[in-house]
């Protein structure tokens, strides 16, 4: 009899063991994609010059930052963009930074572009969001040799879905702040979904401005 409650054990625990081996992931769990942010920069325009700190809170792994981020940046920051970094004494354009981690995007709205038509979608409505052609042109040349082959893009630029993981604590508080995250998926062939709109972008006093992407296979 003890022979027997222990086979019928045994085999309740391997079922158990298939069980969890074999369930289904949680909604979360499908959602979350693993994510590599390409070359996130941000640019830094006060008013005056200024002594800036930039902390920047990512939920995944910091894989490159240029300067060092060293716990945080600080900088000297100039009115026309110019940093001057307080760890090594050096100058440079913008702050940049590389990660990975798992994330969720929304591409419930955005834009099917074909791959030849990149550089002026790109420049049309970056423009519309409010980079200045300075920037516009900067992420263009990292972005456009990604995209210009395939037949089709899915775009869309991220709102909270970035932000929420890629968060920035900025002493003194800037007055205005654009943060341009584009994902985009590779289609080899064109799909319906709702075009994006976005909110009007003024710039006003200290101006933070930061772009960045990634490709969402």
């Amino acid at each position: 009899m003890k022979t027997k409650y222990r086979l019928i054990i045994s085999v309740v625990l391997v079922a158990v063991s298939l069980l969890l081996l074999t369930r289904c992931p949680s909604k979360d769990e499908e959602e979350k994609t693993p994510v590599a942010p390409e070359k996130p920069v941000i640019y830094l325009y006060p008013s005056e010059i200024t002594e800036v700190t930039v902390q920047l809170e990512y939920d995944g792994l910091l894989t490159v930052t240029y300067p060092a981020y060293n716990g945080g940046w600080n900088v000297t920051a100039y009115p026309d963009g110019t940093l001057e970094n307080h760890f090594d004494g050096k100058e440079y354009s913008y702050l940049f930074w590389e990660g990975q981690g798992s994330h969720d995007f929304d591409f419930e709205q955005g834009f099917v572009v074909k791959g030849s038509d990149t550089a002026t979608f790109l420049q049309e409505t970056l423009a519309y969001i409010g980079l200045l052609p300075k920037e516009y042109n900067e992420f263009i040349v990292y972005w456009l040799p990604k995209m210009q082959e395939n037949p089709y893009n899915l775009i869309s630029f991220q709102g909270n879905s970035y932000t929420d993981y890629a968060k920035l604590d900025i002493a003194p508080a800037p007055d205005s702040i654009l943060r341009v995250f584009m994902t985009y998926k590779p289609l080899d062939k064109p799909i319906e979904v709702p075009e994006q709109v976005f909110q009007p972008f003024q710039r006003s006093g200290f101006t933070v401005i930061e772009w960045g992407g990634s490709i969402i296979e």
